[in-house]
């Protein structure tokens, strides 16, 4: 039943080979909510022929006690029915290394793995994916590792942000990679673009008529892309500490999702003809002007564990920057994120220009609630919504901002909706690189961050539970923020 609704998913969604995954962190935060899940769900349902995984952490633990950590995240965070026979099937497949066990135990580890697969499918090649679910620092010692148990050639690694926190490290951090893996070996995930909206901006452009043509300076005002989060540092107060706001979110996923929205049509939905295209647009951004962007600190932030009672980490940055080309020219983009806000969400919001001249009454309505608005929204149920004033009902002409909205829930289709890790888990096993930035796209991105990190504002103090510092609406003026909408989604199963 799992492997036809694979297939019922379409064909060449999984990989040809069967795959021996390295996981490098394995019984840390990232691998038990989201890793071990989703390739638990990868291998049930038959996206994978066969697999077989090789855990290795800090944690000195034996293969069953990893089965066991293993079990009890997936009771806990796997969010689809499992059965005790497919967990069964998947404990087979795991194998564990201390990390303090060296290169020629991770080696023998992964021989065996292979070894395995090779009995269990005759005649057919198996493949190598790393995951390294590690802190940045780690990373090139785990490359070393895995150069050292002579695991490199042939294999795929998947690299977690960030990469690098400004031009000089990334430029550094992509040489030293470089030595050991090809740049189409690495895969640098994020994994907003794994989410079934974010791809669905790509459908909504290029297969509709109606839109691409209006994609552009002449129709579009501005854009923004807004992803305020309600949730505080948790256990992350180092990595906070060194990261901040705009290195953690805005540079590996805001300016990756402007980079999709904003791309020319690209030659085919191939990942070079993409990728290609996702890197024009980085190429043709202006270097940010540091006088026009917000930094902020949530109040008690300096007071939270482990953070420096001076410190000048933003836990909020909101900023302007402009994309240089034909398409885009006199466009600004405004990007928004930030801990602690009023609500959590993810949106594109593109407002349309509003009509040269009016001829409703003044006191019509019109142009009261603001332009026509395109909105997507990038949480995992995907939603769309595009606004506009429509005459109410009644004697006279009296305008109010109405919508039309769309949830995938209305489909039925939820079910077949991939969480963001499994897809791009699958992709980085086909070895497609269309929703994974490249070592090109990273370093621009960081040269036009060099003016804002060289001298970045003094941060401003907000209030938890709200939108940021109240300087935000100087840098959108005279536009105003999208959020807090001006309405609410529609909630369907209250409706029904």
């Amino acid at each position: 039943m799992a492997g036809s609704r694979a297939s019922r998913l379409g064909a060449g969604v999984g990989p040809k080979y069967p795959q021996v995954v390295v996981l490098v962190g394995a019984t840390g935060d990232l691998a038990q909510r989201k890793l071990l899940p989703g390739l638990f769900h990868l291998f049930s349902a038959g996206f994978i022929p066969d697999l077989r995984i090789v855990g290795v952490s800090l944690d000195d633990l034996g293969v069953e006690a990893f089965r066991e950590r293993a079990h009890r995240a997936i009771d806990q965070f796997f969010t689809r029915q499992a059965g005790d026979g497919e967990w069964a099937a998947f404990a087979e497949r795991l194998d564990y290394v201390p990390l303090s066990a060296g290169a020629e135990a991770l080696a023998a580890a992964v021989a065996r793995a292979e070894s395995g697969l090779a009995e269990a499918h005759p005649g057919q090649e198996s493949r190598r994916l790393h995951y390294l679910s590690v802190p940045p620092a780690a990373a090139l010692t785990v490359v070393r590792l895995l150069a050292e148990a002579d695991l490199a050639a042939g294999s795929r690694i998947v690299m977690e942000k960030p990469f690098g926190t400004d031009l000089e490290s990334a430029v550094a951090l992509n040489d030293r990679l470089h030595e050991v893996f090809s740049e189409d070996q690495i895969f640098r995930i994020d994994h907003f673009l794994g989410k079934e909206p974010a791809q669905n901006i790509l459908a909504f452009r290029f297969a509709n008529g109606l839109f691409e043509p209006i994609w552009n300076r002449t129709f579009i005002d501005h854009v923004q892309i807004d992803v305020p989060e309600t949730l505080g540092l948790s256990t992350r107060a180092a990595f906070y500490e060194a990261t901040g706001a705009y290195r953690d979110m805005v540079v590996t996923h805001l300016f990756q999702i402007l980079g999709f929205m904003a791309m020319e049509p690209p030659t085919s939905l191939e990942p070079g003809p993409i990728s290609e295209e996702k890197n024009k647009v980085f190429r043709s951004m202006l270097p940010l002007d540091p006088r026009e962007v917000v930094r902020g600190q949530y109040a008690g932030y300096r007071s939270e564990p482990g953070v420096d009672p001076q410190s000048d980490t933003e836990t909020f940055i909101a900023l302007k920057c402009r994309i240089d080309n034909w398409r885009w020219a006199g466009v600004p983009f405004f990007l928004r994120t930030g801990k602690r806000m009023a609500e959590g969400q993810r949106i594109i919001s593109i407002a349309f220009r509003e009509p040269p001249k009016s001829m409703f009454p003044v006191n019509s309505g019109v142009g009261a609630q603001g332009p026509d608005h395109l909105t997507f929204d990038l949480a995992d149920a995907s939603k769309m919504s595009l606004s506009f004033y429509g005459k109410r009902p009644g004697p006279g002409m009296r305008l109010d901002k109405l919508s039309l909205q769309f949830n995938m829930k209305d489909t039925g289709l939820m079910g077949e909706v991939l969480e963001a890790y499994e897809r791009l888990i699958l992709d980085a096993m086909r070895g497609d690189h269309t929703l994974f930035t490249t070592a090109e796209g990273i370093e621009r991105l960081w040269e036009v961050s060099t003016p804002l990190l060289e001298a970045p504002p003094p941060v401003r103090l907000y209030a938890p539970g709200s939108w940021g510092p109240k300087s935000i609406h100087q840098l959108v003026a005279p536009q105003a923020w999208r959020l807090p909408f001006e309405r609410e989604w529609r909630n369907t199963e209250e409706q029904s």
